[in-house]
């Protein structure tokens, strides 16, 4: 194909397909495994310092939070995170000094909440650099062509944009048409984190509503980490095997993680804890607080338990699982 315009963006977590296929066929077992196992030990074990690594959820939902935090108590440094649709999480990676460089979709914005001080102080003090930029679909479609086995994912996106101008995308003559087509390269992240709502030990997943991108991701990572609301018999996921979206055989690690999206939203589970993402807004303006926050919630405690009683234990969980929640007040904690 005639290469038409290259982006200067840096590639990243790419691989050829046969390669792809040869590590997943040699590092992934199909049989019937008990994955269980705790945070702490799936961190130690499949999380490397400079790792390209990936988060499932969107924004502020159905994210793994309880795996950033470990992230941060176990001092992972100079790993690259997929912000592709990042907010708190991303945000709270720099703060901890996790992530210093981003694929950037989206970050440093906590959407209607207002933007990260955190992140946007680390960025524009050069101390983590944005090192490429894709659009939301681009993203996803990244991660699509790894799962595919495919080397690159057309689309017709991007083209004119600066956004593909940072990419590392390439815009080619498509040879059936003779016209512009741009190819966007597969993604394999070294790791990624997806929480769902209810999986067996083996890691067969269940999603309520909308899967995003968790799909493709988690058949593109090398290594996935499954957190899940409840652990459930196996029995009861191979009466419903239509809702299965995530199979066990990409799966690495079950963690059993409850209320592992808060601060986040888990859907028909609960809201998200506007207060607490008001408290890290307004903690993250200065470097001694960011370091006030991860002393209290990060270093403070143990485990998910611990955290989850300092919060406000199962009193805080029934408020955030309330219908009124939604209610927003004229004066929003994150105004504050």
């Amino acid at each position: 194909m005639k290469v038409l315009a290259e982006g200067k963006g840096e590639l990243l977590a790419w691989m050829s397909p046969d390669e792809g296929r040869k590590w997943m066929r040699e590092n992934k077992p199909r049989a019937l495994m008990d994955k269980r196992t705790t945070m702490k030990e799936a961190v130690q074990r499949y999380i490397n310092d400079g790792d390209y690594f990936a988060m499932g959820g969107f924004g502020h939902i159905r994210l793994s939070m309880e795996g950033i935090y470990e992230m941060i108590r176990q001092r992972r440094r100079n790993m690259i995170m997929a912000g592709k649709t990042s907010v708190h999480d991303v945000d709270i990676l720099i703060g901890g000094g996790v992530v210093d460089r981003i694929e950037c979709a989206y970050a440093h914005g906590h959407e209607l909440r207002g933007l990260s001080p955190a992140g946007r102080r680390a960025t524009e003090s050069g101390r983590v650099k944005v090192v490429a930029e894709l659009s939301n679909a681009a993203f996803q479609w990244r991660f699509k062509a790894a799962s595919m086995g495919l080397p690159w994912f057309p689309a017709r996106i991007m083209m004119g944009t600066d956004t593909f101008n940072y990419s590392s995308s390439k815009i080619v003559e498509d040879p059936y048409t003779g016209k512009p087509i741009t190819l966007i390269p597969a993604c394999y992240p070294d790791v990624a984190f997806i929480h769902v709502h209810r999986c067996d030990k083996y890691g067969n997943c269940q999603i309520d509503g909308t899967t995003i991108e968790d799909i493709e991701l988690s058949r593109a990572a090398k290594r996935l980490i499954i957190t899940t609301e409840k652990i459930i018999p196996h029995e009861d996921i191979i009466d419903h095997p239509d809702r299965t979206a995530i199979p066990h055989f990409v799966v690495d690690a079950v963690v059993e993680s409850r209320y592992g999206s808060h601060p986040g939203n888990m859907p028909d589970l609960y809201y998200s804890d506007e207060e607490h993402m008001a408290e890290w807004l307004k903690l993250s303006r200065s470097d001694e607080g960011v370091q006030e926050y991860m002393d209290k919630y990060v270093f403070g405690v143990e485990n998910q338990a611990e955290y989850i009683e300092l919060i406000g234990g199962e009193e805080k969980m029934k408020y955030l699982w309330r219908l009124e929640h939604l209610q927003v007040p004229m004066e929003a904690p994150w105004r504050r």
